[in-house]
């Protein structure tokens, strides 16, 4: 049998059973009292407890006995010393007293009248002065459970502010109010209004719909777009099986640009004129595919249009964003000018935003939060007032890549402070050696302790001059002075590539510290910035090259 409820007013109606009334129990307290006399309204009393401690009265509880006014309650109360202060006089007389809240409501539930009762509107004559109470109704609901709608869509009245009409929190029952989108597509995520369509981000689809116009096609399937009274009209899905995942928070817009992240597919997606671009396909199919993927169900990939640079930012976080991941996040920067993603940065977001043509993050750490203002900072390098990280770059130097060759020097135009921390030749595979299987990498690195010469130092880092023993660094001041890194010339810096193989290869005379150079096809190269030149200052890099010999 259906539920059938009395409604008072027309414009009210049945939502749902929901949970029960709770109980509320009694609370009860007992305490001693040691002496007689009054006790002014404010003043201390002190207690002691009774054989059998019952309860610990607290603020607002009412207390009971001989010599206590009806009504008189606790003022403050502390428990660690048995002591409080009332509200009303007491002439106490060395007896025992209770305190009760003396609670008269229901101790259990009632399921005759454990119904709610919810108008259209959030409350009845909104905006008016007065109201009055129309006529009454009956409602039948059928089915009286809660019903959650993941794919659909419902519009309100309208808002008028010229006029002063607010209908915002009035959803009428009696029109069709409610559009749905296909479910096999998933959860409705995100919403974005353009001009007078609205996009519709599902977990696994994009759809575009029509606001207050709607859609009438030809016979031969032409579409013409008609006024109509239909809020929201026609829904049309953009041609591409992607979506937005469950994650909202990626979705960033610059104009009338649109990105997204589509975490289901490992892909970085651009909405532009009605199409959706693959651009993490514009050289970093590999990173998203394998960052993506290990983003956990807690974690959080946060996208944001920096307005300063015109970048979409997006770091990647694969677990909680309030909870600290090492160095597994990512966040790094795409350019449409340059139509591919051009740096990595260090610093971790909760939230990130462009106001007034600067670019904006946060960052919560706990007791301290802080909101930084990007590219105005004379600290470079330094986030959220942490300890500056060094600028890196890395390429590859491919000169005829069908010919071996010796990489014998490195050059660069720039600013001063950077220094080489790897120079790798391609891995010849895995080889046999000592019953081990390892891989012949002609190459310096930078190491630690003894194993540090092996790095190309910046022009100030490997400076050292005359002096017995000798000054390095900033310290170098006795003439002449020379450069175990990168020495400047004809404007340009310019270092000698250090050999550091340790045993002979086959055909080699001359092995290790007494040759330069690094035989390979190519190298990989990385470069960073010192922590001595200039920390704070600009570092600029323009250009870098090579001098090699063919074998």
């Amino acid at each position: 049998m259906p539920l059938t409820l009395e409604v008072s007013y027309f414009n009210s109606y049945y939502v749902k059973r929901l949970a029960d009334v709770p109980y509320i129990p009694v609370a009860f307290a007992e305490r001693n009292y040691p002496s007689t006399g009054l006790i002014s309204a404010g003043s201390l009393a002190i207690f002691t407890t009774p054989g059998v401690a019952i309860g610990i009265p607290s603020i607002g509880m009412i207390i009971e006995g001989a010599g206590v006014t009806a009504s008189t309650k606790v003022v403050t109360y502390d428990a660690a010393n048995n002591r409080g202060t009332f509200d009303k006089d007491i002439i106490f007389t060395a007896s025992a007293y209770t305190f009760n809240n003396n609670w008269t409501g229901p101790q259990v539930s009632n399921p005759d009248e454990d119904w709610y009762i919810e108008e259209s509107r959030v409350r009845g004559g909104y905006n008016n002065t007065s109201t009055d109470y129309g006529v009454k109704a009956y409602i039948v609901e059928e089915q009286d459970a809660q019903t959650r709608r993941s794919n659909s869509l419902i519009y309100s009245g309208i808002f008028n502010s010229r006029t002063g009409i607010n209908q915002t929190n009035q959803f009428s029952v009696a029109d069709e109010i409610t559009r749905s989108v296909d479910p096999i597509s998933g959860s409705i995520q995100k919403l974005f209004a353009e001009d007078t369509n609205l996009l519709i981000f599902q977990e696994r689809k994009v759809n575009n719909a029509l606001i207050d116009k709607d859609a009438i096609f030809t016979a031969e399937g032409v579409g013409i777009t008609t006024t109509g009274n239909q809020v929201i009209g026609q829904i049309t899905p953009i041609a591409g099986n992607w979506g937005i995942s469950k994650n909202p928070e990626s979705f960033a817009v610059y104009g009338y640009m649109k990105y997204f992240v589509d975490r289901s597919r490992n892909a970085v997606l651009r909405l532009a004129g009605g199409q959706i671009t693959e651009i993490s396909n514009y050289g970093m199919i590999d990173f998203f595919r394998d960052t993506l993927s290990s983003v956990t169900d807690t974690g959080v990939v946060l996208g944001a249009y920096d307005n300063y640079n015109q970048n979409y930012i997006l770091s990647i976080q694969p677990f909680n964003r309030y909870e600290p991941d090492g160095t597994s996040y990512k966040t790094l920067a795409f350019d449409e000018r340059s139509q591919g993603w051009t740096s990595f940065f260090t610093y971790k977001p909760d939230a990130m935003f462009s106001s007034q043509g600067y670019f904006y993050s946060a960052k919560d750490y706990g007791d301290a939060s802080d909101i930084y203002r990007h590219n105005t900072n004379l600290t470079r390098n330094s986030f959220y007032g942490q300890p500056i990280q060094p600028s890196s770059v890395q390429f590859v130097f491919n000169p005829s890549p069908n010919n071996i060759k010796t990489f014998q020097t490195i050059n660069y135009e720039g600013s001063n402070g950077w220094e080489v921390t790897a120079f790798l030749s391609e891995e010849t595979g895995l080889n046999s050696s000592g019953g081990n299987w390892i891989n012949n990498v002609d190459t310096i690195v930078q190491g630690a302790g003894a194993t540090q010469y092996r790095k190309i130092y910046s022009y100030v880092e490997g400076a050292y001059d005359s002096a017995v023993p000798p000054n390095t660094g900033l310290a170098a001041n006795q003439q002449p002075i020379y450069y175990a890194g990168f020495d400047r010339k004809q404007n340009k810096y310019m270092a000698v590539v250090p050999n550091n193989t340790q045993t002979p290869m086959p055909g080699e005379v001359i092995f290790g510290s007494q040759t330069s150079g690094i035989k390979a096809y190519y190298a990989t190269v990385t470069m960073k910035t010192d922590t001595t030149t200039d920390p704070n200052g600009l570092k600029e890099l323009f250009a870098v090259s090579s001098t090699f010999a063919p074998k």
